[in-house]
């Protein structure tokens, strides 16, 4: 996974793309990381420059980190609907367990979401933890400039 590019970055996105990089490192068995803003646009990836080279090819975002930020924004969606329609409050955490791998998304207190795609054979409490340590972090330092300042620089690596 590459790290992805901190140049011309203000100190908060910087240590966001720090507590991505290290959720990467630290947890075992983790295949892409996305940060999804509320509204489904991709904000900090564990692959950034994988979406460049397929892009060019077909119409459309590609890559690991892409596809997983399409897919968390379509679990975010859904869960948030099903909660709404049973009262159930607020989604804190969804996980998807698949025959090869697993998806887990975990809700930022800002309305974003973080989702990783693992391998099947994950520590899930491990990969969970570890989710719960970024998005207490991060939740306090995503604010809607440092958003939009992601935002940016994603756009300019894809």
């Amino acid at each position: 996974m590459t790290a992805p590019s901190t140049y011309g970055l203000s100190t908060q996105a910087r240590n966001l793309q720090w507590l991505l990089t290290d959720l990467v490192e630290e947890v075992p068995g983790l295949v892409s990381v996305a940060v999804v803003s509320s509204d489904g646009l991709l904000l900090l990836s564990s692959d950034p420059g994988h979406a460049s080279a397929e892009r060019a090819e077909t119409k459309g975002p590609r890559g690991a980190s892409a596809d997983l930020a399409t897919i968390v924004s379509g679990l975010g969606s859904l869960t948030a609907g099903a909660a709404h329609l049973m009262d159930g409050g607020g989604v804190k955490q969804t996980m998807v367990s698949m025959e090869h791998g697993s998806v887990f998304v975990m809700a930022i207190s800002d309305g974003s979401l973080l989702g990783v795609h693992a391998t099947p054979d994950c520590d899930m409490s491990v990969v969970a933890y570890h989710m719960a340590l970024f998005v207490g972090r991060a939740g306090h330092v995503l604010t809607p400039e440092v958003r939009s300042e992601l935002r940016q620089s994603m756009e300019r690596t894809t």
